[in-house]
């Protein structure tokens, strides 16, 4: 496998699973009974906006996380090796 091959597990899967982890969340607060909100939006309940915002941030950020990881892992297996953007460092 080659640095082609990275570029698309490592930056295709994760943008693919935070465009879906943002459906799942965006589905899930609609059926909580959530209106649609814009945290961006300063006529927005702040308490609702903060809450929708750590909701999607820690939704898409462990999604991209997971995938990224799980493609570094699939790369490894195919080649043998990480990819040389992932460095390996001592876990303190």
């Amino acid at each position: 496998m080659g640095t082609l091959a990275w570029k698309l597990l490592g930056t295709g899967g994760p943008i693919l699973a935070g465009i879906l982890a943002t459906k799942a969340v965006n589905a899930v607060w609609a059926k909580a009974g959530q209106d649609e909100i814009n945290p961006k939006n300063p006529d927005a309940p702040v308490v609702k906006a903060l809450a929708y915002a750590a909701i999607m941030g820690l939704a898409v950020g462990a999604a991209r996380t997971l995938t990224e990881r799980k493609a570094a892992s699939y790369y490894r297996n195919s080649s043998g090796h990480l990819p040389k953007e992932i460095k390996v460092e001592p876990i303190s």
